[in-house]
């Protein structure tokens, strides 16, 4: 099994998810570097980038990988399609920093083609047509307080001015208490043992990818089996968070794994023993 370099901390687990998949199928393939990128025609620098973590790989690279490791390539094609979108999300997220140009390229190509886009036009005028909605019921307020002689801020009624139903800027002013936070859902530990595998009690999964960030059941499964197994995952809360993530390395630790943080089918293999 090779040794991995870890992941940059800042990489996005939905393509930390995939990079540990491809590197999983590389380490029990036994190919070296070398031998990836002669069967798949991916040099082997592209692959030292692309499994670690420095770079995106194209779904080719993908599919090729899927390939020559003789694994069916659909899972992998639908990890990489959510990795694809949260890597570019990431570069947009990376960019919004940067100064805007004078001119815009939109107003570059009207200029050059006497031609306006129908969707810039659309997105104008709907956004024209929201301000001038804000703007007719600030002044009906307003209107209604005039006559009223009472004080804006406590006469101001979001029901009076919008005919007996509140508007958008009406219900985002109300203060945080006026509405009621979900709070995360209860789990509890069931533990018990069917054909030699230990189970919680919530979930039955055996393959599926959790990684930080993630919640829901199949977490709060993988919480209950870290406590039965002696380490504390933090709050049984379906929350894959930090101290999830901590216990999750130490039970893969002990079991001789990948030490990622990343819960896949050899970890729920370690989990349910």
């Amino acid at each position: 099994m090779s040794r991995w370099a870890a992941l940059p901390a800042e990489l996005d687990p939905r393509v930390r998810q995939l990079v540990v998949r491809l590197r999983r199928l590389k380490d029990h393939s036994g190919l070296s570097l070398r031998q990836l990128a002669v069967r798949t025609g991916y040099s082997q620098k592209s692959w030292e980038r692309y499994l670690g973590g420095r770079s995106l790989p194209p779904r080719e690279a993908v599919e090729a990988l899927a390939g020559a490791v003789d694994e069916e390539p659909t899972r992998l094609l639908a990890l990489h399609e959510v990795a694809a979108e949260a890597w570019r999300n990431g570069r947009r997220d990376a960019t919004a920093g940067e100064p805007e140009p004078l001119v815009a390229p939109e107003s570059l190509s009207v200029e050059a083609t006497g031609a306006r886009s129908p969707g810039r036009s659309l997105r104008v005028a709907l956004v024209a047509g929201a301000v001038a909605l804000v703007l007719a019921l600030s002044t009906a307020v307003l209107l209604v307080v005039r006559l009223s002689g009472g004080d804006p801020a406590q006469s101001a009624s979001p029901l009076v001015a919008t005919g007996g139903q509140s508007s958008p800027a009406a219900s985002a002013s109300m203060p945080p208490s006026a509405s009621a936070s979900p709070s995360a859902p209860a789990y509890t530990c069931r533990p018990e043992r069917v054909d030699g595998h230990w189970y919680a009690g919530i979930s039955r999964t055996r393959d599926a990818i959790l990684a930080n960030g993630h919640a829901g059941p199949e977490v709060a499964e993988a919480q209950c089996l870290l406590r039965r197994a002696g380490i504390s995952p933090g709050v049984i809360d379906g929350i894959f968070g930090p101290a999830t993530e901590r216990a999750v390395r130490q039970v893969q630790r002990r079991a001789g794994l990948v030490v990622d943080g990343i819960i896949g089918p050899h970890t729920w293999k370690a989990l349910r023993q």
